[in-house]
C-alpha cells in the first residue's frame, strides 16, 4: 500500500491551494455571514477542471479517479468547507448519477456542460416529510402519453435554486416500493420547476441549500435515467459513492482545524511559553492527529475499492462515519484549544466547528451509517 501522494494530487493540492490564496480565502467571512452562494466562483472551477473531476476526458472531464478527488475535495474544504460541500454535490450526485445510469445520448448532452460548470447540477431525493425514510417519498410522476407529470416538492437540496439541472427521483409506483421510484433530469426552465425556500443554515452557509418544487411539470420520457422504476436503487448506489465525498469533506475540515490549532499551540503563550509546551495540549493534539490520520485511511481505503470497480458499501459508510465524527471532534477540540478566541470570528475554527455538523447528517446520518454497517457485517 502506498500512502504518498500521487502526482496528480500534489498538483491538484498546490493548484487549489495558490487559487484559494486569491478566490476563496479573502471572501470566505463575507460569504458566511451573508450566506451568499459564490456562484461566478463555481464557474472558474469548472475552468479548472475541478467540477468535473471524475467526468472522463471524452466527455469534457478532467478524467481523474477518486484519490485525486477525494484531495480536490480535502484542499477546498480546508479553505472554505461551503465550497467543498458544493463542489462534492455537484461531481458525485447529480453529475455521477448521469455519469453512471445516463445513455449515450444523455451523457453527450449534459456532462460536458457539467464538467465545465457551464451547467450547476443538483440532485432530488429528500423531501419534507422523508429524510432517511426515503423509499416514502410523495413527488410523484404519472405517465401521460410521452411523458411524465411530476408533482410534489424536494428539500433540503444542495442548489436546489441556482442548480441548471437537476436530477429528480420521484415515485412512478406504489408507496414503499423500491422499485417503485425513476429519476428523470429536468433543465431549469423548464415549466412547472421552481426553486423555493432557501434555509437559513448553521454551517456551510456559503452553499446553497433549498427546496425544489414540481408543479404539473412535463418531462418527455427521453429524460429518464435508465429503466422506469430503478430510481430508488440507482441512488443507493450513488449514495455509496457519495458518501465516499462526504468523508472527504470530513477529512478536510478535520485537517484544516488540526493545522489551525497546531499554529495557534506554537505561537500562542501563556506562563511565559507557548501553551503546546502543556500536556493538556499537547496530548489534545496527539489525539487530534491520530482521529485525523485514521479518517483519512478509511477514506482513501473506500476510494482504492471505487477506483477499483469493487463494492463500496460497507467501506463507504465506514468512512463517513468516522470521518464525520473525527471531524465534529477535532473541530470542537480546535475550538477548546483557541479558548476565547476559538469563540469569535477572527479565527476560522468557529466556522470549522459550525460546518462539521453537516457533515454527521447529510447523505445519510451517522444512525444509518451504523445501519448500513451492522447489516453489511452481519450477511
Amino acid at each position: 500500500m502506498n500512502f504518498e501522494l500521487n502526482e496528480n494530487q500534489q498538483m491538484i493540492a498546490k493548484m487549489i491551494q495558490d487559487f484559494g490564496a486569491k478566490e476563496i480565502t479573502p471572501f470566505r467571512k463575507e460569504w458566511d455571514d451573508n450566506q451568499h452562494f459564490p456562484l461566478d466562483l463555481f464557474k472558474k472551477l469548472g475552468e479548472l477542471g475541478l467540477m468535473g473531476v471524475l467526468v472522463p476526458a471524452s466527455y469534457g472531464g478532467s478524467g481523474f479517479g477518486y484519490f485525486e478527488y477525494v484531495t480536490a475535495i480535502a484542499e477546498l474544504t480546508k479553505l472554505d468547507p461551503s465550497v467543498g460541500l458544493s463542489m462534492a454535490a455537484h461531481n458525485s450526485l447529480c453529475t455521477g448519477h448521469i455519469m453512471m445510469f445516463g445513455n449515450e445520448e444523455q451523457k453527450q448532452k449534459y456532462l460536458p456542460k457539467l464538467a465545465t460548470c457551464e451547467f450547476l447540477g443538483a440532485w432530488g431525493l429528500t423531501e419534507p416529510n422523508t429524510g432517511s425514510d426515503a423509499g416514502n417519498m410523495r413527488t410523484v410522476a404519472i405517465e401521460d402519453g410521452d411523458h411524465y407529470v411530476l408533482n410534489g416538492a424536494k428539500n433540503f437540496i444542495t442548489h436546489g435554486v441556482s442548480g441548471d439541472v437537476a436530477v429528480v427521483i420521484a415515485r412512478t409506483g406504489k408507496v414503499g416500493d423500491s422499485h417503485g421510484m425513476t429519476a428523470f433530469v429536468v433543465e431549469r426552465g423548464t415549466p412547472g420547476f421552481k426553486g423555493g425556500r432557501k434555509e437559513d443554515k448553521l454551517g456551510m452557509r456559503a452553499s446553497e441549500t433549498a427546496e425544489m418544487i414540481f408543479e404539473d411539470c412535463r418531462i418527455h420520457k427521453s429524460q429518464i435515467l435508465g429503466e422506469v422504476g430503478d430510481g430508488f436503487i440507482q441512488s443507493m448506489k450513488i449514495l455509496d459513492g457519495g458518501r465516499i465525498s462526504i468523508a472527504a469533506l470530513s477529512l478536510g475540515i478535520a485537517e484544516g482545524a488540526l493545522e489551525e490549532s497546531i499554529k495557534y499551540a506554537k505561537e500562542r503563550e501563556q506562563f511565559n511559553q507557548p501553551i503546546s509546551k502543556f500536556q493538556a495540549i499537547s496530548f489534545k493534539l496527539a489525539d487530534m492527529a491520530t482521529q485525523v490520520e485514521a479518517a483519512r485511511l478509511l477514506t482513501f481505503k473506500a476510494a482504492d475499492l471505487k477506483n477499483r470497480g469493487e463494492k463500496v458499501t460497507l467501506a463507504s459508510a465506514k468512512a463517513k462515519y468516522y470521518a464525520s465524527e473525527v471531524s465534529v471532534s477535532v473541530a470542537n477540540e480546535a475550538v477548546q484549544i483557541f479558548g476565547g478566541y476559538g469563540f469569535t470570528k477572527d479565527y476560522p475554527v468557529e466556522k470549522y466547528y459550525r460546518d462539521a455538523k453537516l457533515c454527521t447528517i447529510g447523505e445519510g446520518t451517522s444512525e444509518i451509517q451504523k445501519l448500513v454497517i451492522s447489516r453489511e457485517i452481519l450477511k
